[in-house]
């Protein structure tokens, strides 16, 4: 029993827990959670003790939030409980009740945690070895990547699991011995869910023909693990060569694109991080031979062919809202930059300053107040030198505009005219001229990529 103990305590030092921390103890009244009060009491840390009631079992879910509030009396530890209505929230949000459960826990669990001194700093669960390995299972029959393989972490974030390396009969030898008392779960019987399906039924049967199979599981988790941080180690060296961060996007040649291999897992790799699904590693290998703007797209990004490139960008918000610009105003910020606005007298022979960044205008032909919005569909100007309006969609085309670089474009707005898109060119019929007697000059500062 001391064994199972040591194992507890070089866990916690191994990640860096001290008594010096406040720990927060989620307990179900379950024999893992049971010994894993026993073993904070034995290894005196500071811990409170909370359980969650999911109000799924009736009568049983009562009984084990007592339970539970009775051992942090035998204990002498804060005692918090919060009971969930799991059935109702997982309709709302259309998820499984196990999801359902895990969402309100953990949500809970981060309510009563954190780096505030009024707070647990770090949550402890009873997840040991067999959850390991069931949760290896799972993933591997879900097709989750080599990452998926390697189970839980022993440390997620504040989330501490000291656990992980005993086993269910260890911790039930350990129960025994020390006369503990614990509540048992009738749902954990069941093969309603799907861990328990994998506990009562697969791993089971697979031991009628490898009676070593639990053994041997656990020995594959310690393979997978050390595969993984090579795994690691390969896809940052691949990262660091495609990548090509600029402002809030990624770049991704192309043709270096294609001659990475393993393509398909790399690929996954780099897209996973955007909220790609793994069923869209094809459509972007696809993506490399559209034609230029074909694009694909996450709950967040979108990935997008633009010649010898895939542009991965964060979704814009189409509906940003108009500025309006008053006359006094000497400076404008916006979300792509900042406008610097002046006025000054026009000299004779005066040529405007080089650079799509600057606007000279003819401060007689504007009234104020102006209004700078994103442009949209059906806009158009008249653009400097040209007599003929056209459409600021052609525009863009003409002037090769990627699809991420033409979301980004603002324009300058006085009454229904464009007299300025941002960045590119000014509205010919409020340029300056020799009639000019005062120059309207804004100038665009973009903001700097982090």
């Amino acid at each position: 029993m001391k064994n199972l103990l040591l194992a507890f305590q070089e866990s916690l030092k191994r990640l860096g827990i001290t008594k010096k921390d406040r720990l927060l103890l989620a307990v179900s009244g379950g024999i893992d959670s049971v010994v894993l009060v026993a073993c904070a009491a034995e290894a005196d840390l500071d811990f409170g003790i909370a359980h969650a009631n999911f109000q799924l079992r009736g009568a049983e879910s009562e009984r084990d939030e007592l339970f539970v509030k009775q051992l942090a009396l035998q204990y002498g530890k804060p005692f918090f409980v919060k009971k969930m209505d799991t059935t109702r929230y997982a309709a709302d949000e259309k998820k499984s009740i196990q999801v359902a459960a895990r969402n309100l826990r953990y949500d809970w669990f981060k309510a009563l945690t954190g780096k505030d001194p009024s707070k647990y700093q770090y949550l402890l669960t009873a997840h040991h070895l067999d959850d390991q390995i069931e949760t290896m299972l799972m993933h591997f029959f879900r097709g989750t990547g080599i990452g998926g393989l390697t189970g839980m972490p022993e440390k997620n974030g504040n989330i501490i699991r000291p656990l992980l390396s005993i086993s269910k009969n260890s911790l039930l030898s350990f129960a025994k011995f020390q006369n503990l008392q614990w509540v048992e779960d009738s749902s954990n019987a069941k093969d309603d869910y799907t861990r328990n399906y994998f506990r009562n039924q697969l791993i089971p049967s697979a031991a009628t023909v490898f009676p070593d199979v639990r053994q041997n599981l656990e020995k594959n988790l310690q393979r997978f693990a050390e595969a993984d941080q090579l795994y690691r180690q390969a896809i940052g060296m691949h990262k660091k060569k495609l990548l090509k961060q600029v402002g809030s996007e990624f770049h991704v040649p192309v043709l270096l694109l294609k001659k990475s291999n393993p393509q398909r897992t790399i690929v996954f790799e780099i897209i996973k991080e955007f909220q790609f699904s793994a069923a869209q590693t094809d459509e972007v290998i696809l993506l490399m031979e559209s034609e230029n703007g074909k694009y694909i797209g996450s709950s967040t990004h979108r990935i997008i062919k633009n010649r010898g490139w895939l542009i991965i960008a964060p979704l814009e918000d189409n509906n940003s809202a108009h500025l309006i610009i008053e006359g006094h105003e000497k400076t404008i910020d916006y979300p792509e930059g900042r406008l610097r606005i002046k006025t000054k007298p026009a000299q004779k022979n005066e040529s405007p300053e080089k650079g799509s960044e600057n606007a000279w205008l003819d401060a007689g032909k504007i009234h104020f107040p102006l209004i700078l919005r994103k442009w949209k569909a059906g806009d158009y100007f008249y653009p400097l030198g040209m007599k003929k309006k056209k459409k600021l969609a052609r525009f863009f085309i003409d002037q090769k505009l990627s699809k991420t670089a033409k979301e980004k474009v603002w324009v300058l707005v006085m009454g229904s005219q464009i007299i300025w898109v941002l960045g590119q060119r000014i509205d010919d019929r409020f340029g300056i001229g020799s009639s000019t007697a005062e120059i309207l000059q804004i100038t665009m500062e973009t903001t700097s990529p982090h």
